[in-house]
Parts: structure tokens; C-alpha cells; sequence
């Protein structure tokens, strides 16, 4: 059995004129990937990998869910092809993961995100919001199978919230 959790990065800041891929978290971003990363530790989810996209807030939000669950660091790669926005590349990445990996987590962006959730999950999801986490299981023992598989899980930031 194979499962991803995809992460989409958690609410960015406008307020620095940077670049699209440098730009940071706001406080409610990183209050936001607190409150769910340390909600997940409830699930005890032991990925074998952890991937992430470049992009700044992508990544500082993976380095907040490595933080809070406890797992090594040792176990993230940034790659370029997860800063998609359509989601052909995802979909890509996925089919090319090594097959030694059982479980793997992935930090990226929307519109990738609701439309891997969407083709490969079992429930409709209108949008990822961001700091949202979708779980799905695969019935596969090979990556390159990936097609349809059961969504196990979502916690988005707004159910967390009163």
C-alpha cells in the first residue's frame, strides 16, 4: 500500500515586494501550520519521505510539520518540479517515486493540490485551502500504479479553529 499526505503551504505574506517563490508565511501562515502539524501528531504518521517545493513559504511550512512531529530532517528533498501549479507535474513526481517508500509527504501549491485530491482521492474536494492536509491510500505496491485511491483524511485549518 502506498499513501501520500499533501500539504498545501499555509497562508503567505503580501507584504514584502519579493518574488512569487520567495515569499514568506504570515503569522497566521505559521500560527496555522502550528495548529495543524501538532493536530497530526494525534495520527502518528511516520512518512518514509518528505518532499517539498522550493518555494519559501512551501518549505517553511514543511520545516514547521518537522519540527512539531519530530521526524528527521534527514528525510526532506526540495524539488523544483513540486513548484506546480496545475498539477501535471505532481501527478508526474508522484508516478516517479521511489518504490521504497510506503508513505511520503508532500508540501506544494494549488490549483495542483485540489486537482491530485480531486483525480486521485475518493472525496470531492472544492478547494485545498492552504495549510490543508489531504491523506490518500493507494492499494498499489508501485508508484507508477497511483490512479484512484481512497482519501483516508483531511484537516484543514479552518476545523481546528472555534
Amino acid at each position: 500500500m502506498k499513501t501520500i499526505t499533501l500539504i498545501r503551504h499555509a497562508k503567505s505574506s503580501w507584504e514584502y515586494d519579493v518574488s512569487d517563490i520567495d515569499r514568506p508565511l504570515s503569522t497566521r501562515g505559521e500560527n496555522d501550520a502550528n495548529l495543524l502539524s501538532k493536530k497530526f501528531i494525534e495520527y502518528s504518521f511516520a512518512p518514509d519521505a518528505i518532499f517539498s517545493s522550493p518555494a519559501n513559504r512551501a518549505l517553511t511550512t514543511c520545516n514547521i510539520f518537522i519540527d512539531n512531529l519530530n521526524v528527521s530532517k534527514k528525510l526532506l528533498s526540495v524539488d523544483e518540479k513540486l513548484y506546480d501549479f496545475g498539477g501535471h507535474q505532481v501527478a508526474k513526481f508522484i508516478n516517479n517515486l521511489s518504490d521504497q517508500y510506503n508513505k511520503v509527504m508532500i508540501f506544494g501549491h494549488n490549483h495542483a493540490f485540489t486537482a491530485i485530491a480531486n483525480s486521485c482521492g475518493s472525496t470531492y474536494i472544492d478547494n485545498v485551502p492552504t495549510c490543508g492536509l489531504v491523506m490518500i491510500e493507494f492499494e498499489v505496491d508501485y508508484w507508477a500504479d497511483v490512479k484512484k485511491g481512497i482519501t483516508k483524511m483531511t484537516i484543514f485549518p479552518r476545523d481546528l479553529k472555534d
